[in-house]
């Protein structure tokens, strides 16, 4: 049985469909051709907004001037950060990511979009929460990341997308010249407990794996990974023993908790994850007291699965607290 992955909420897949009815992708691809074999020219060459003070491949972006930042992704990546001015987190991410576009030297572009004044970019990115973050290159979106993240995973992200991009956009290298050249991401140690928990997990030792995350728990209470890894290991050593033959059972016996449990487990297993919320929803809405409680704890153990923004949980939380009161 393949263990169930975090989603990784970076990776948005209806990104690249959402931004299509938003900018004339038919126009930048005839124009891309063309613009792979020019000679590479500064980022900044057609830059539609004025600079902001700073650097001129930093740029604030409205609605009339999104498409036309886009198409500077046909030389550079395009970073655009989807922000609000009234968000705290928005902020501190805008004011990293300038920090690190400022010495770029031009070699990406940071669009800055305040969703307050620009809503339509939101919705055309089909932003859920804010800041989002869309990495964007010959004019379609390429990765892209919620919330803010720490400066030295932001650094590598960076890192990662110019490196996967250099030898397909000519502005890139232009841009790196100018900075005197790569700039190397910053090095995240690795912490020695996960490591060894993440260990446990791979060779399937989820017993020893909830040990050693429920120990790092137990003296930093907030730690994210200790209690997204825990979730993970829990769920693996339920999952590992389901068959799959128990969805159906449960099908033919709604009244059998055992059985309801098993099948979500086994439906989240098989990446039916709106299958399983539902099922147990609908449990929630059958059952009383203790039998309700169970129902109630199990499904939130697996929200615990997913990031807290995944659109998945955040309508499975609402139909819980409609089935609840």
């Amino acid at each position: 049985m393949e263990h169930v992955t975090r989603p990784d909420p970076r990776k948005t897949a209806a990104l690249s469909a959402a931004l299509s009815g938003a900018v004339d992708l038919g126009a930048l691809k005839a124009r891309a051709d063309a613009a792979r074999t020019a000679a590479a020219a500064p980022a900044t060459a057609a830059a539609p907004t004025p600079d902001n003070g700073s650097a001129p491949w930093i740029v604030d972006v409205t609605e009339a001037s999104f498409q036309a930042v886009v198409e500077q992704s046909l030389q550079v990546p395009v970073v655009v950060l989807l922000g609000a001015s009234y968000s705290p987190e928005s902020q501190q991410l805008a004011a990293s990511l300038t920090r690190y576009a400022q010495a770029s030297g031009g070699a990406w572009i940071l669009a800055r979009v305040d969703l307050e004044t620009a809503p339509r970019i939101g919705q055309a990115f089909g932003v859920q929460s804010v800041p989002t973050t869309v990495a964007v290159a010959a004019g379609q979106p390429i990765d892209a990341f919620a919330g803010p993240i720490a400066d030295a995973e932001l650094s590598q992200w960076i890192a990662r997308l110019l490196d996967a991009l250099r030898d397909r956009l000519p502005g890139i290298r232009a841009g790196e010249a100018r900075a005197g050249g790569p700039v190397e991401p910053e090095e995240i140690p690795e912490d020695p407990r996960i490591v060894a928990a993440e260990e446990a997990f791979e060779r399937g030792d989820y017993v020893a794996a909830q040990g050693f995350y429920s120990e790092i728990l137990a003296s930093e209470p907030a730690n994210e990974l200790a209690k997204e890894g825990l979730a993970q290991a829990k769920f693996a050593e339920r999952a590992e023993s389901v068959d799959p033959a128990v969805i159906a059972k449960a099908d033919g016996a709604p009244e059998d908790i055992d059985a309801q449990l098993a099948a979500a487990d086994a439906q989240v297993a098989g990446q039916l994850v709106e299958e399983a919320f539902k099922r147990l929803v609908d449990t929630v809405r059958r059952v009383y007291g203790d039998d309700r409680d169970r129902v109630r704890q199990h499904l939130v153990g697996l929200f615990e699965l997913f990031p807290a923004d995944d659109p998945r949980v955040a309508a499975a939380r609402r139909n819980l607290a409609s089935a609840l009161y």
